[in-house]
């Protein structure tokens, strides 16, 4: 047998066993068909999810992919395609090689309203003074202090000094114009109901409101 015509044996050798092969694969196809169903693309997981974690474009396409699984396998709820969970945020973990599920994401949560924080709390402002400490300590934001009061002598004794709200979360903190060494500010706290109506009591009667590092 020739060089050549060796050659276009092995090719039609080769195209007989691709056609086999697809005969075999469409036939296997089928009775999985007949047997399980339709087949039905669903999104998997290819890396773990963490919950509370934003599912970006970037993230979506690294971390999830899609498979075609017979429709009677398929749980409630499944997605079909990663871009229907972009933008969302898992729930709970999903681990690797699970079904993404939409009961398990959520959108995402929404920040607090202005003026309206967690836990029931609101931003309120009152002037304090001896903030310079606080501002070269650098304590001036996102800390927690406690504000103390000093009362005005009354009845010829002496003044009162205590804790009226400790442990509050100091969003904000303005030096005042023309404050001095007393540095006078306006401090923007983050107050209970039952804490703001105290301090704002306080501004009126009070000679003073301190703010103090939280220990």
């Amino acid at each position: 047998m020739s060089r050549r015509a060796r050659a276009l044996w092995f090719v039609l050798a080769a195209l007989a066993a691709a056609a086999a092969a697809a005969t075999i694969a469409d036939g296997y196809g089928a009775s999985v068909v007949r047997g399980y169903g339709e087949l039905r693309p669903v999104v998997v997981a290819s890396a773990a999810l963490r919950p509370g974690e934003p599912i970006s474009p970037r993230r979506a396409a690294a971390a999830l992919q899609t498979r075609r699984v017979p429709v009677r396998f398929v749980p409630t709820g499944a997605l079909r395609s990663p871009a229907e969970a972009v933008g969302l945020v898992p729930a709970a973990a999903v681990p690797a090689g699970a079904y993404v599920l939409a009961p398990q994401l959520r959108p995402p949560r929404a920040d607090p309203a202005p003026g309206r924080l967690r836990d029931g709390r609101r931003a309120v402002q009152v002037s304090v003074g001896g903030a310079a400490a606080l501002l070269v300590g650098g304590h001036a934001e996102g800390g927690a202090v406690d504000v103390v009061v000093t009362t005005e002598p009354t009845g010829g004794g002496r003044g009162r000094t205590y804790v009226a709200a400790a442990g509050v979360p100091l969003l904000a903190l303005t030096p005042l114009p023309g404050a001095g060494a007393e540095g006078a500010a306006a401090a923007t706290l983050a107050l209970t109901r039952r804490q703001a109506l105290r301090l704002i009591a306080a501004e009126s009667f009070a000679r003073q409101l301190t703010l103090l590092p939280a220990v």
